[in-house]
């Protein structure tokens, strides 16, 4: 008889790499432990990547799981430094952005995936949208309250927690009595849902990442519909 279970991507050797890099962040130990990158953490995530573009399809056929070595839905590891006063050459965690076809063409919200000791979580949205994006966003708020709650306040969307700053006033030009006044506030729209470093080494963290995409769908649709993008 067969096995169809799926196998864990992630195994406690991707977090003892990551962990191990945050100890030793230079481009020389990270040069002698490339193989153990590749195979603990970049390997896996892109498999991760090429599994989730099926089920990806089915939540919206307008967003990719693009499981290119580079360019694809995979971050980097290596940080640009040249506008940071952090100079550490390489992040301790890895992550991957699920992004809309059109995402060249105009900004839009993407799904997110990432790995980090004691960090990891899934979720969508925008994450720090230009001005003129977030304002954009925000007058769609202020002429559509209901679809956003409908979105954002179902059964569905419990569980996750919306991620970002906001003002400390109402932004310029809207009604402070708008019924979404705190909403409007925010200057990102993003929301997700933490998971440990056992359940990233699970067989079941595919699955889940899954319904974790079609919790926050709705919202994602919703500031695509902001954006005047398809979803």
């Amino acid at each position: 008889m067969t096995d169809n279970r799926q196998m864990p991507y992630f195994t406690p050797a991707t977090f003892r790499f990551l962990r191990a890099l945050g100890r030793n962040n230079s481009r020389e130990w990270f040069a002698a432990h490339k193989p153990d990158y590749e195979r603990h953490v970049r390997e896996p995530f892109l498999a991760l990547i090429a599994d989730m573009a099926a089920p990806l399809a089915k939540i919206s056929p307008h967003y990719r799981a693009d499981a290119r070595r580079n360019g694809g839905s995979l971050f980097r590891i290596h940080r640009d430094t040249r506008f940071s006063n952090n100079k550490l050459p390489y992040k301790t965690w890895q992550g991957s952005r699920f992004f809309h076809a059109r995402r060249h063409e105009i900004p839009a919200p993407s799904f997110y995936l990432h790995i980090e000791p004691g960090d990891c979580f899934t979720g969508g949205g925008m994450w720090h949208p230009e001005s003129d994006t977030l304002k954009n966003i925000r007058g769609f708020l202020a002429e559509n309250p209901e679809a956003w709650k409908r979105a954002t306040r179902g059964k569905a969307f419990e569980g996750l927690s919306f991620w970002g700053e906001s003002l400390s006033r109402p932004p310029r030009g809207f009604d402070p009595g708008h019924e979404l006044v705190d909403d409007l506030k925010r200057k990102d729209y993003a929301a997700g849902e933490n998971f440990d470093d056992a359940f990233a080494c699970s067989s079941e963290l595919l699955p889940w990442a899954v319904e974790s995409f079609k919790r926050v769908a709705p919202m994602v649709d919703y500031l695509c519909a902001a954006q005047e993008l398809e979803f």
